[in-house]
């Protein structure tokens, strides 16, 4: 059983598409980062080292000057550089050295004031990275004017604490417009890929018990439900063949119980008159009705192939003639009516005055011996048998056409009847119904397809 509402394979793909991507998207980048950090390229073309130090370490004193914390950053850059030099100043004329400046280093150290940012060598030339560095940087103590040498390495940590901005201003934006294409992209790709699955499941829509030997297609079925459109497909002639050898036992049954019941009729026939005579004649007759409509089930599926053009105006007052006598001998008056004169539908005459005459007999077997039993033929294609008696409850309404079904379990029907005439409607294309504004009694309604004209 399904519980509430199933879940879409098409955008369950896109979001996981999605998702994989951003994922596969930030690894790369992240083994790129790690082989270039591993095998020394990055810490060799890095020249901001010192100057990452230095920047997170300066603060100011009490007095507003600069000095710096001793951080553990620092001191690794002091053990692995022991000829550390730099300058810091600020606006204001608070200035912070330590080391020795460069000889051929010192005159640019006394212009700081007229150099905004630069990159110094001792060769000609663009070295990578250079010897001299000198930037405004923002740092704990405001911004400030830094000059230093270049030999500090890349921190790992500095790194780590950048990776949220590089997510948010990098692999952010791709994963996005990598989603947005996925999103528009992956639908139409899969509504292409799994079309053939929409007309395997048109064509299992178009399968029923009188619609047999179909298969599902299965030539553009993807690969991966193919197995599921094939074993669908086995049990589908499994079941036809069960069909086909329910029938024949069906058939053959009936057939052979043709012959003793005839034989136990005309033996019963043959005694002297009493109420049990009586008794075994009804159950005889009855016998021989019950084999009589397992072989109208039977032919049923045979009878597409003789459709033509039937009135059913003719057909329904046929069987009123027929069984009127019954009906006046049961204690019924009977009543035809017919909006035209001739109403056509296509179909099998011998299968609609069966079914009628179902109908009409139920009518005189659920009556209650009393009253008028009506049949009307209207437009568009419609005959309507009612009774006066004491009608079907609601809630048995679909039930009485099922097979062996009986209102009254002491009736004399064999419970074949009316669902012998749903199935003629079925195979006419139609269906029979229970009208309920009725005052009184019950009333059948069988609504056929008219013929066009």
């Amino acid at each position: 059983m399904i519980r509430g509402k199933p879940r879409s394979l098409k955008w369950r793909l896109v979001f996981r598409i999605a998702v994989l991507q951003g994922i596969m998207l930030t690894l790369l980048i992240v083994l790129i980062f790690a082989v270039m950090l591993g095998t020394g390229v990055i810490p060799h073309q890095y020249e901001g080292g010192t100057m990452d130090v230095l920047a997170d370490a300066v603060t100011r004193d009490a007095a507003g000057g600069l000095e710096l914390k001793e951080t553990p950053a620092l001191a690794k850059l002091r053990a692995n550089v022991p000829d550390l030099w730099f300058i810091i100043r600020d606006k204001e004329g608070h200035r912070l050295e330590e080391g020795t400046v460069p000889a051929e280093f010192q005159p640019f150290a006394e212009r700081l004031d007229n150099i905004s940012d630069a990159r110094f060598d001792r060769e000609i030339g663009e070295a990578e990275p250079p010897d001299v560095r000198v930037r405004w940087t923002d740092t704990g103590a405001g911004n400030v004017q830094i000059m230093s040498g270049t030999k500090g390495e890349l921190s790992l940590l500095r790194i780590l604490m950048q990776a949220p901005n590089f997510f948010v201003q990098a692999i952010l934006p791709l994963s996005g417009l990598m989603a947005l294409s996925t999103l528009f992209v992956t639908p139409w790709v899969v509504h292409g890929a799994l079309r053939g699955l929409g007309h395997a499941a048109a064509a299992a829509e178009r399968i029923d018990i009188d619609q047999r030997g179909l298969q599902l297609p299965a030539d553009k079925v993807p690969r991966e439900i193919l197995p599921l459109v094939k074993a669908v497909n086995d049990a589908l002639g499994r079941l036809d063949r069960g069909y086909e050898r329910h029938k024949r036992f069906l058939t053959d049954a009936a057939h052979e119980l043709r012959t003793p019941i005839a034989i136990l009729a005309t033996r019963i026939a043959a005694l002297p008159p009493s109420p049990e005579r009586a008794r075994l004649l009804q159950d005889t007759a009855r016998l021989s009705t019950l084999t009589d409509q397992l072989l109208d089930l039977q032919r049923l599926d045979r009878q597409r192939e003789t459709f033509g053009p039937i009135d059913l105006v003719d057909v329904a007052r046929t069987v009123v003639v027929d069984l009127a006598p019954i009906a006046f001998a049961a204690g019924y008056e009977m009543d035809f009516e017919a909006e035209a004169t001739s109403i056509l539908v296509s179909g099998d005459r011998t299968a609609i005055e069966r079914a009628v005459m179902n109908l009409i007999q139920n009518a005189i077997e659920h009556g209650g011996n009393t009253g008028k039993i009506s049949v009307g033929v209207s437009a568009p294609a419609l005959i309507e048998v009612a009774d006066e008696g004491n009608g079907v409850p609601q809630e048995e309404r679909e039930r009485i056409f099922e097979p062996f079904h009986r209102l009254r379990p002491r009736s004399h029907g064999a419970g074949l009847g009316l669902n012998l005439v749903r199935e003629i409607m079925q195979l006419h294309g139609g269906h029979i119904e229970v009208v309920d504004d009725v005052a009184k009694g019950a009333c059948f309604r069988m609504a056929f397809r008219p013929l066009a004209a």
